[in-house]
Protein backbone atom coordinates (compact mmCIF):
# COMPACT_ATOMS: atom_id res chain seq x y z
CA UNK A 1 0.00 0.00 0.00
CA UNK A 2 1.43 3.49 -1.02
CA UNK A 3 1.04 5.34 1.92
CA UNK A 4 2.12 8.43 0.72
CA UNK A 5 -0.47 8.11 -2.34
CA UNK A 6 -3.15 7.88 1.16
CA UNK A 7 -1.87 10.80 2.65
CA UNK A 8 -1.90 12.91 -0.43
CA UNK A 9 -5.88 11.89 -0.19
CA UNK A 10 -6.16 12.88 3.45
CA UNK A 11 -4.43 16.51 2.76
CA UNK A 12 -6.31 17.04 -0.17
CA UNK A 13 -9.73 15.86 1.25
CA UNK A 14 -8.86 18.20 4.65
CA UNK A 15 -8.30 21.30 2.81
CA UNK A 16 -11.58 20.75 0.82
CA UNK A 17 -13.47 19.99 3.97
CA UNK A 18 -11.86 23.39 5.65
CA UNK A 19 -12.16 25.46 2.85
CA UNK A 20 -16.34 24.70 2.62
CA UNK A 21 -16.11 25.38 6.54
CA UNK A 22 -14.31 28.69 5.93
CA UNK A 23 -16.91 29.28 3.12
CA UNK A 24 -19.43 28.41 5.24
CA UNK A 25 -18.87 31.09 8.28
CA UNK A 26 -17.58 33.96 6.27
CA UNK A 27 -20.74 34.09 3.60
CA UNK A 28 -23.28 33.64 6.50
CA UNK A 29 -26.26 35.45 5.36
CA UNK A 30 -25.78 35.19 1.77
CA UNK A 31 -28.35 33.62 -0.82
CA UNK A 32 -27.29 29.84 -1.07
CA UNK A 33 -24.95 29.37 0.64
CA UNK A 34 -25.40 25.85 2.05
CA UNK A 35 -25.52 24.32 -0.73
CA UNK A 36 -22.17 25.91 -2.32
CA UNK A 37 -20.16 24.94 0.82
CA UNK A 38 -21.59 21.63 1.10
CA UNK A 39 -20.17 21.00 -2.36
CA UNK A 40 -17.14 21.24 -0.84
CA UNK A 41 -18.10 20.14 2.70
CA UNK A 42 -19.11 16.19 1.26
CA UNK A 43 -16.92 15.44 -0.73
CA UNK A 44 -13.79 16.21 1.36
CA UNK A 45 -15.75 14.26 4.20
CA UNK A 46 -15.67 10.83 2.51
CA UNK A 47 -12.66 11.17 1.06
CA UNK A 48 -11.19 11.75 4.51
CA UNK A 49 -13.40 9.22 5.96
CA UNK A 50 -11.74 6.38 3.00
CA UNK A 51 -8.75 7.56 3.76
CA UNK A 52 -8.95 6.30 7.70
CA UNK A 53 -10.53 2.95 7.03
CA UNK A 54 -8.94 -0.53 5.52
CA UNK A 55 -11.43 -0.74 2.78
CA UNK A 56 -10.73 3.27 1.92
CA UNK A 57 -7.08 2.90 1.82
CA UNK A 58 -7.17 -0.23 -0.71
CA UNK A 59 -9.76 1.76 -2.61
CA UNK A 60 -7.81 4.91 -3.05
CA UNK A 61 -4.58 3.13 -3.70
CA UNK A 62 -5.62 2.35 -7.28
CA UNK A 63 -4.52 4.15 -10.47
CA UNK A 64 -8.26 4.97 -11.47
CA UNK A 65 -8.85 6.12 -8.06
CA UNK A 66 -5.63 8.89 -7.96
CA UNK A 67 -6.97 10.22 -11.59
CA UNK A 68 -10.67 10.45 -10.96
CA UNK A 69 -9.31 12.16 -7.21
CA UNK A 70 -6.79 14.54 -9.14
CA UNK A 71 -9.40 15.26 -11.44
CA UNK A 72 -12.20 16.34 -8.94
CA UNK A 73 -9.82 17.76 -6.67
CA UNK A 74 -8.63 20.16 -9.05
CA UNK A 75 -12.04 21.13 -10.00
CA UNK A 76 -13.26 21.55 -6.53
CA UNK A 77 -10.00 23.71 -6.20
CA UNK A 78 -11.12 26.14 -8.79
CA UNK A 79 -14.47 25.85 -7.44
CA UNK A 80 -13.26 26.69 -4.01
CA UNK A 81 -12.01 30.24 -5.45
CA UNK A 82 -14.98 30.96 -7.47
CA UNK A 83 -17.33 30.45 -4.74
Amino acid sequence: MNMQRINNFRMGAYAALAAGLINLRYQTGSDSNMPKSLLLIIPGSIVLGLSLTTAGKKLLDSKSAAAVGMTVGLLLFIYSFVV
